[in-house]
């Protein structure tokens, strides 16, 4: 069973896109082999730009929304500041993202500490993604707030 993205929100084209529409999006929007960009797991990905692109992100979207119904997990950060600069993971081994590997589809922010905002932090970067919320202003998150709840949610790995 081929899994499916769900893109909606302040979007032209709200869509479900599925690994093929992935692998088929030009190939100046394809990095391959993230683990170049610092991040400790492989697999390959496409640039928000390219997905930005492929739904036709409209001038209202402030937010994106990152949503994982496998863990129900989900973060709403400002899209401004990694507009250029994060990825989503969909493959590994020339095969979809499994699980096992965050998949179906994962979300992340090359030096997202260097973004220097509050919003956009390690819990940013967001694996079991099935569905992609673009909105005007801050949606559902439900990321930790305190320090014991973030080391409590790192230590059962429910995300990384």
């Amino acid at each position: 069973m081929t899994e499916l993205l769900k893109i909606t929100g302040e979007v032209t084209n709200s869509r479900e896109i599925s690994y093929d529409d992935l692998a088929g999006i030009n190939a100046s929007h394809q990095v391959i082999d993230v683990s170049k960009l610092g991040m400790k797991r492989g697999g390959d990905a496409i640039t928000l730009g390219g997905l930005l692109e492929l739904v036709q992100v409209q001038e209202t979207a402030q937010y994106i929304g990152l949503h994982a119904s496998a863990d129900n997990f989900h973060a709403s950060i400002p899209l401004a500041p990694i507009r250029d600069t994060a990825l989503l993971i969909y493959r590994l081994h020339d095969a979809p993202l499994t699980g096992k590997s965050g998949g179906p589809f994962r979300f992340y922010i090359p030096n997202h500490a260097a973004c220097h905002t509050d919003e956009i932090d390690e819990c940013a970067n967001v694996k079991f993604v099935d569905h992609i919320e673009f909105t005007a202003d801050k949606g559902f998150d439900n990321r930790p707030t305190d320090d014991a709840a973030h080391e409590a949610l790192h230590r059962h790995d429910s995300h990384d």
